[in-house]
């Protein structure tokens, strides 16, 4: 009896598999109206065939398994979180292999898991040709990823307060701790996604009401507020080669980098919590620095051609970089290697944890600053006792050991998956970039470095590789790395 109760309940992971596969059958059903409308019958016809597998998938495993008991506990809440995004991949991945322009299990894949985890790294070479029920999907992908499967499900599924809700949301949502914003995890998660969704209807309307039309609008919506990146056209933003896109975009990309807990506070009057936050001003005080950097270099570049470029221009690609959205206006690269080099550094820490953003976050920064600060303190008076302080609190010794171990872990896992693609002949620099560039959920292609204009030059196996180095970045690393310790199957 004992060594069933510690036993990981395999059946009611499943089971959970299943509701939320039925939930992604109703999310494929809008790209499939979109097809409809369209009239684009060869892309409705495959996502009308997804939505079946997915359904009567989601219903056998829901209906067909019957749990002996229904607790879920720390190694359920691991298991199931890292085992449904891998799911919703390989469902959410069915259209793109039965559209009119298929592509490959490799390429479908990895498009399904770039999309989920909000990196938007593409195989495509382009995405003009594609419908309008495929475009809806990659950038619906994005804004399902952005706030995350499980806090969805925990939103709409109440009864997970009471089998595992709390396990998942940590696991899920990316942070150092989480804040609970309501008494209860389900009313935290809907209070989240209200945010969420209030933010993505307002860019849709502000979008809406300029040079684009209702599609292109809520496309860039999804693809923004989640800070996915992926766009309608092939010239991302600057197809439009509108100011007023531009500066709109870039409010919500750096809403999207926020602590979703916080905007959360603010929208119910709390506006001083924003300010207070001791993460909240380093993002910004991280953006003024970097875009002082930008138009130094711009300006000693002689690459000034009008304002826009020395101020809407480069507080863009500062934002669309420092969230991991990937969104780019203009052709950056042309800014020099000082320019390239400090948004590798944006890259790696991204915005505030919470957020939809990707990266290490600017948290786990300042813990490490404060601790360094103190440890170089106590080389000169080794007897003196200094604590890290975040937001007024104390923060834990353990804490920030985790953190410490979290950022080297990081740093080993791009290292890794670097040098396993340069032993599939990928070139150096790219290798390590594009290992970089996933892990962090940013999706700078290869064009960046000049290996190419998309992943599609990644070999197959090298896009695997790259599929659970995106899975590990979002889910930060312990959710998924833990799974491959012995200690975790034991019971």
């Amino acid at each position: 009896m004992g060594v069933k109760r510690f036993g990981i309940n395999y059946p009611m992971v499943l089971r959970v598999i299943g509701w939320l596969l039925m939930i992604e059958a109703c999310f494929l059903l809008f790209p499939a109206v979109t097809c409809i409308i369209y009239e684009e019958n060869a892309d409705f016809k495959a996502f009308a065939i997804s939505a079946a597998v997915t359904v009567v998938s989601g219903c056998a495993m829901t209906f067909g398994i019957r749990p002996s008991r229904h607790e879920m506990g720390k190694r359920e809440g691991f298991l199931l979180t890292a085992c449904v995004w891998v799911f919703f991949t390989i469902f959410g991945m069915l259209p793109f292999m039965l559209c009119k322009n298929p592509l490959s299990l490799s390429d479908a894949f990895f498009e399904g898991m770039s999309g989920f985890t909000t990196t938007g790294a593409t195989v495509l070479d382009s995405v003009e040709h594609l419908g309008h029920g495929m475009q809806l999907w990659r950038c619906l992908m994005q804004w399902i990823g952005g706030m995350g499967i499980i806090l969805f499900t925990l939103a709409v599924l109440p009864m997970l307060n009471y089998s595992g809700g709390m396990q998942m949301f940590n696991a899920e949502v990316t942070g150092i701790t989480h804040d609970k914003i309501r008494p209860r995890i389900s009313q935290t998660a809907k209070g989240l996604w209200g945010v969420y969704f209030a933010l993505t209807a307002a860019l849709t309307i502000l979008l809406w009401v300029g040079p684009m039309d209702f599609f292109d609008s809520i496309c860039h919506a999804f693809a923004s507020i989640s800070t996915g990146g992926y766009s309608t056209r092939d010239d991302s933003i600057g197809a439009w080669n509108s100011s007023y896109v531009t500066a709109v975009i870039t409010v919500f990309m750096f809403l999207g980098g926020v602590n979703f807990a916080l905007l959360f506070k603010a929208a119910r009057g709390n506006v001083k919590s924003l300010w207070s936050n001791d993460v909240f001003r380093a993002y910004i005080i991280i953006i003024g620095v970097a875009y002082i950097l930008f138009v130094t270099s711009i300006v000693g570049k002689g690459l000034y051609t009008g304002i826009a470029s020395v101020t809407l221009d480069p507080i863009f690609q500062i934002i669309s970089t420092i969230t991991s959205t990937g969104l780019t206006a203009n052709n950056f690269e042309e800014w020099g290697t000082f320019v390239l080099a400090i948004l590798i550094v944006l890259m790696f820490f991204g915005a505030c944890a919470g957020s939809t953003s990707g990266g290490a976050k600017i948290d786990r920064l300042i813990y490490l600053f404060k601790n360094t600060r103190n440890e170089l303190y106590r080389c000169v008076h080794p007897s003196a006792i200094l604590s890290v302080r975040v937001n007024g609190k104390v923060i834990p010794t353990d804490t920030v050991n985790k953190v410490i171990a979290f950022l080297c872990i990081y740093v080993m896992v791009i290292a890794v998956g670097g040098i396993v693609l340069t032993g599939l002949n990928v070139p150096l620099v790219d290798a390590f970039f594009s290992s970089f560039s996933c892990v962090s959920n940013t999706g700078l292609g290869a064009g960046v470095t000049g290996y190419g204009e998309n992943y599609g030059a990644i070999p197959d196996l090298g896009k695997w590789i790259l599929s659970l180095l995106m899975l590990i970045g979002r889910l930060e690393l312990f959710t998924v790395l833990i799974l491959f310790t012995p200690g975790f199957w034991r019971k």
